[in-house]
């Protein structure tokens, strides 16, 4: 079946094309998800709720608006964000046992991996130190710029002014 005639079947509430669109992008929106919570049992929970939020307001959806994957993937990540600002979050995060941080370790590594492998790396490390610390924080480990701000112990607006100088410098390297 074509994808939008799939998708207009979920907007008209068809299950099978419910089940088609999770079939194609939960294992994606997973991964999306899994890198901000960094827990594979919430990030199921997330992926659950997010294409549960995806089916009750599918009509918000529009293709002009652009693509139905990068729609899916928006609702995801603010889902994601939203579960790792939450109170519960922060309480389960307290006691974390030995698996939790290796885990992590583990998964910063792939990062690095996955950062290198799409040819990002060399370019980044062009880039001014304050820069690279900047788009480490917003861009591949999903904190938002206050979340930064307070990390890094500098004004929020610096932050900002710091992160659109970058991306800038960043695509004058790129060409772009």
């Amino acid at each position: 079946m074509e994808l939008e005639t799939l998708i207009i079947k979920f907007q008209q509430k068809d299950a099978k094309a419910f089940e088609s669109l999770y079939e194609m992008y939960s294992e994606s929106i997973f991964g999306v998800i899994n890198t901000i919570v960094k827990n594979d049992d919430i990030a199921t929970e997330v992926l659950q709720d997010v294409f549960i939020k995806a089916w009750n307001k599918s009509d918000s959806y529009t293709p002009k608006k652009g693509r139905f994957f990068t729609w899916l993937l928006n609702i995801a990540r603010n889902a994601a964000i939203d579960k790792v600002r939450s109170k519960s979050y922060k309480n389960t995060q307290q006691n974390q046992d030995i698996d939790f941080f290796v885990h992590n370790i583990e998964s910063n590594d792939n990062l690095d991996q996955k950062i290198n492998a799409i040819g990002i790396k060399k370019y980044i490390g062009k880039l001014a130190e304050k820069c690279k610390q900047i788009i480490d924080f917003i861009y591949f480990k999903g904190y938002t710029q206050k979340e930064t701000a307070e990390t890094l112990e500098i004004p929020l607006g610096t932050v900002k002014t710091r992160n659109r100088n970058c991306i800038s410098e960043l695509r004058k390297i790129l060409n772009v």
